[in-house]
């Protein structure tokens, strides 16, 4: 039973939810007895949606929710609800459908208000406690709220998020989309992933030099620049200028799982020492920072003590300090040392050279300074892309303990979050939340695809968990299977990671091809938005798929191909299969 009358954020699974469980507001975790209790007492709902590593979450945290003012009223006239977006992609996804309908734009925090029956009213981001930055104050805001809905409640309309049919496009307007985009400056900030996934492939087939230069544009850029964390290996959330000078410092899993699948793709087709350099530097991030018991949590903070990047920072004096005059001119020829961080300096690199001595000497001594909050949390999908990542980087650098790591990961995540059928989302200490989305079943199959590919394992389990992704299919792509909320149309923009329903269609594209399944043809969507997407359309009409009896080794092959285990010799590219009768034949016709 809930006591409504304090804030029960003390037992929750989520490590955002802890944070606000000092909060005099009478917090209350998403459920049905605080939805019914609301409704049987026709109280606001007023819902708030973050993560554990948002800097304007912890903002409105340390304002607006701490204050006791704002806290009374909401106590008496609403029923106040925290969601982690981590936790709920589903009320996150309704929700920020929302605002953007109605604002134009979104972020986080994400502060909603509903009618006692859960039909929204009001949504938008961060809010002041009094009218500033051209903003309404939010102690007014919900007087506001409350007026407006006790005159006019009865006339909002139930809302439920457009699902929007593209319109299909042809392969070479994909790339001019692309190439016209990212030739006019590359000043999205934020890491394009799924964009670079799809141009390595691309480049790999057609080898058009055009194509060859943003690529490398984009990836030194990321390398070299404020995103990208020196000393550490891994990389930021994103760059908050058009020169990607300054992150937002906050490190995310996915971010880190994606930087090593596009940096491990790269070095395999491009072949520059400095990506192998990069690949080995996010994996020793990864295992340095995020690793714990075969699985690896969920993000590390932007702020320390309230202050975003002050660990990550530097002042000229402390790095001559601490550096003799040798190792201080080194530096300074490699690295930028202008103060770019108010007074500080946040490091990038004018050259794009490695200095493990003076950086490893360097790291030492910021490890000493208070770290950023670390989110414990381990999400499956997120789980699933790392290990994806890892096998990539196998592939590219041969190292088998990266797969290793890989099959350790795959089996502790068997262990940890598969349950009698069911896969389950996330965990915190051992302990599981218990819902089901489309992304953990998307990712997890995915990655199920490729450990197959090394192993000649899990096939059982690739049928296994097609059935479950077909599950989420009806006349739309749901993301949810919750109880506790309505059934949500998954996501399909592929940023920052790949959306839900690109990853179960690439998943069930390469099952189908394990099982021997037709997987019915896709056509392209719009660029930008739909690149992972448009990589599986690609792969569909573009990839070599190897049948052997045993596996071969990746050095032999192109990043465009896929091995399925066979009892003959065969290639399929192009709806047309050729067998031969040795590989070293397959693999000739395949080099040309």
């Amino acid at each position: 039973m809930i006591h409504f009358n304090k804030n029960n954020l003390d037992r929750t699974t989520s490590p955002y939810l802890q944070q606000h469980k000092e909060n005099p507001i009478h917090w209350q975790e998403w459920s049905k007895e605080v939805l019914r209790y609301a409704k049987e007492n026709n109280k606001i709902i007023f819902v708030s949606v973050g993560y554990a590593t948002c800097h304007w979450c912890h903002v409105m945290a340390m304002e607006a929710f701490s204050d006791r003012r704002i806290a009374d009223y909401l106590n008496e006239q609403f029923v106040s609800i925290k969601v982690d977006r981590e936790q709920r992609p589903d009320i996150d996804n309704y929700m920020m459908s929302f605002l953007q309908e109605t604002q134009g734009q979104g972020g986080w925090p994400l502060n909603v208000f509903l009618t006692p029956d859960g039909r929204p009213i009001l949504a938008l981001t961060y809010m002041p406690i009094e009218p500033r930055y051209g903003m309404v104050g939010f102690f007014e805001l919900l007087h506001v709220v409350k007026e407006n809905y006790d005159k006019y409640g009865r006339e909002i309309q139930t809302y439920f998020p457009a699902i929007r049919a593209e319109e299909p496009v042809e392969e070479r307007e994909v790339i001019r989309t692309i190439t016209e985009n990212l030739s006019q400056g590359f000043g999205a900030q934020f890491p394009p992933h799924n964009t670079l996934l799809f141009l390595l492939h691309y480049y790999q087939k057609n080898k058009d030099e055009n194509i060859k230069q943003i690529i490398e544009k984009i990836l030194d850029t990321m390398a070299m620049r404020g995103l990208h964390d020196h000393l550490q290996g891994g990389f930021y959330r994103y760059c908050v200028d058009a020169s990607w000078t300054i992150p937002h410092f906050e490190k995310m899993l996915y971010d880190q799982a994606m930087m090593l699948w596009v940096y491990s793709t790269a070095y395999k087709v491009l072949m520059k020492s400095e990506y192998k350099t990069i690949v080995e530097k996010i994996i020793v991030c990864l295992e340095q920072t995020y690793a714990h018991e075969g699985l690896y949590y969920a993000a590390h903070d932007a702020d320390t003590g309230h202050q975003e990047g002050i660990t990550y920072v530097w002042t000229k004096g402390e790095l001559q300090k601490h550096l003799t005059q040798e190792e201080f001119n080194q530096f300074a020829r490699v690295y930028d040392l202008t103060e770019n961080f108010e007074e500080n300096i946040h490091l990038i690199k004018k050259i794009n050279v490695f200095l493990p001595n003076v950086e490893k000497k360097i790291l030492g001594l910021r490890k000493k300074r208070k770290q950023p909050f670390t989110d414990l949390k381990i999400v499956t999908s997120w789980n699933a892309l790392t290990g994806i990542g890892l096998i990539h980087a196998f592939r590219s650098l041969g190292d088998e303990a990266l797969k290793a790591r890989a099959v350790i990961l795959f089996k502790t995540l068997l262990e940890k979050h598969y349950h009698n059928g069911v896969l389950y989302h996330s965990s915190l200490n051992g302990e599981i939340q218990r819902e089901e989305f489309l992304e953990d079943y998307a990712a997890s199959l995915l990655f199920a695809t490729y450990l197959y590919e090394e192993t000649n394992q899990h096939k059982e389990l690739v049928k296994e968990w097609c059935a479950a992704v077909h599950e989420f299919r009806n006349h739309y792509w749901a993301e949810n299977k919750s109880n506790d909320f309505t059934q949500v149309p998954a996501q399909t923009f592929d940023h920052p990671v790949p959306s839900s329903v690109s990853l179960a269609e690439m998943a069930l594209w390469r099952a189908g091809i394990i099982l021997n399944k037709e997987h019915l043809p896709q056509k392209y969507k719009p660029a930008l938005a739909h690149d992972f997407f448009n990589l599986m359309v690609f792969a569909a009409q573009h990839w070599h798929i190897i049948h052997t009896p045993d596996r071969i080794q990746w050095e032999q092959l192109p990043v465009n191909c896929m091995q399925v285990y066979d009892t003959i010799i065969q290639d399929c590219y192009k709806q047309r299969c050729l067998e031969f009768k040795k590989v070293a034949e397959l693999l000739e016709f395949v080099k040309n």
